[in-house]
């Protein structure tokens, strides 16, 4: 049976694949009172209808089933190198940073969703978009500087799961490495879509091992509140550099074509296979979307907050300020707050990555074929759509070569912050031009307050691209 085949029998055999089911009820929600519509009047013992409760509980189906791509794309943010910085911040500068996690948050979460209303009301990604748009060279030239930090990125991410599993199993971290790499490329091509967005989604909840952490550490929560809503400005180079770092990752490139991909593949699910039929996107649709792009970054930002939080009140405290991976964090927590922490700090690490790396090559690969106009999708066989794929395992293995290469993961850190901090601000910029074109967002552009807000993300971008040189 072909990869559709095994879609659909996911899609009707398993418990996790909800999604499917409250999709049905979604397209079908129209049709209420229709004759076949699966929507009779439910009705109490005495034959009273209950069309309130039906109404109330057909729209909480429809919200839970279009949950996923926000969530997914928030969670993915919080990759084993963002998880590096975030607790080099916490190691060296306490609690004082805090306060961007909830600055952060509004910026990506409107940045996503402008991505996902682009993908939503386009139906396509953002490759096709700036390829009608554009300059042929600028398409291109964004498309080949992702797939370069992706590449990187997952090197440096490849290093903390393998450091991560050495520190859980005993089992050689190269190794590992390769088994990691091989493993996540041959899931990535073997499973279709919505299995892939399935166990994404559960894999998110590793993340809830760092706010366990923080409470497992003990906290004096007066001081704590202090720093996370008054703004306290970083004081000398290495702390503005600090503040450029965390911005460059929670802001990332990957992460805008992955979400407006993530739009086109969820309305394929639904049977929408060409672009005409995916255009447009009812005001329903839009509020959910929403609604999930917003609880995937909170959920992203929440979890940042926590990991500084963490190491602020274990490795700062304790005058440990300067750690290089989430390796050494993990093994400084141990004596420091015991062993439980330390494996809640690691465990996440895992998971994390198992989530992030599929966003990291996938999103090259969808960027890359849509610039190319290659045939891409994660619901198509291997055979179906060889270039797309190719991407996908190219940039795995450009990130395990680089392990064995004994290429250092800060440098691969650092020269992946560089890619992506001078680019996601073109991108923004590419972003706001093709959100704001009626003819292009076929009547539906994003807002003027969406814009504005994105408009001044751009500037904070291009802010810390200077400033990841000046510091």
């Amino acid at each position: 049976m072909g990869r559709e085949g095994n879609w659909a029998e996911a899609g009707e055999n398993s418990h996790t694949s909800g999604i499917i089911r409250s999709l049905r009820v979604a397209t079908q929600a129209p049709q209420s009172g229709k004759p076949g519509s699966g929507r009779a009047k439910a009705t109490t013992g005495t034959g009273r209808p209950k069309r309130r409760a039906k109404r109330s509980s057909s729209r909480f189906k429809q919200f839970l089933g279009s949950i996923g791509p926000g969530v997914i794309t928030g969670a993915a943010d919080d990759d084993p190198s963002g998880i590096a910085t975030y607790s080099s911040a916490g190691a060296l500068l306490g609690t004082s940073l805090l306060w961007t996690a909830f600055i952060t948050w509004p910026l990506m979460g409107v940045v996503q969703f402008m991505c996902a209303r682009i993908g939503m009301v386009t139906g396509q990604g953002l490759g096709g978009v700036f390829r009608k748009k554009f300059p042929r060279w600028v398409v291109v030239a964004f498309s080949l500087a992702l797939l370069a930090a992706n590449s990187i990125n997952i090197g440096a991410d490849l290093s903390g799961m393998a450091d991560a599993g050495q520190l859980l199993s005993g089992i050689p971290s190269m190794l590992l490495v390769f088994v990691f790499g091989i493993g996540i490329a041959a899931a990535t091509i073997a499973f279709p879509y919505q299995r892939i967005a399935n166990i994404l989604k559960w894999l998110a909840l590793s993340l809830f091992a760092y706010v366990i952490a923080a409470f497992v550490t003990g906290a004096s929560w007066a001081g704590v509140l202090r720093s996370t809503f008054v703004p306290s400005m970083p004081h000398g180079k290495e702390a503005w550099g600090m503040l450029v770092a965390i911005l460059g990752t929670t802001i990332s490139p990957y992460l805008f074509y992955w979400q407006a991909a993530q739009e086109t593949e969820e309305e394929k699910a639904r049977g929408q296979m060409s672009i005409a039929s995916r255009r447009g996107a009812t005001g329903g649709e839009i509020v959910n979307r929403k609604l999930d792009v917003g609880l995937g970054s909170f959920f992203s930002n929440l979890v940042m907050y926590f990991i500084i939080l963490t190491t602020a009140l274990t490795l700062h405290r304790h005058g440990v300020t300067h750690i290089n991976t989430s390796k050494q964090a993990a093994e400084a927590l141990g004596p420091i707050a015991g062993r439980f922490a330390a494996l809640l700090f690691t465990a996440g690490v895992l998971g994390v990555g198992f989530l992030a790396i599929p966003t990291l090559s996938g999103s090259a690969a969808y960027a890359l074929a849509e610039t190319f106009r290659w045939k891409e999708g994660l619901d198509r066989p291997l055979w179906s759509a060889p270039d797309f794929y190719a991407v996908v395992v190219i940039s795995s293995l450009i990130g395990i070569g680089l392990n064995f290469a004994r290429v250092s993961p800060i440098r691969a850190l650092y020269w992946s912050a560089v890619v992506n901090g001078l680019l996601a601000p073109f991108v923004l910029v590419a972003i706001l031009i093709v959100a704001s074109d009626r003819k292009l967002m076929c009547g539906q552009p994003s807002s003027m307050l969406s814009r504005f807000i994105v408009v001044i993300t751009t500037l904070l971008m291009f802010g810390a691209g200077v400033g990841m040189f000046v510091f």
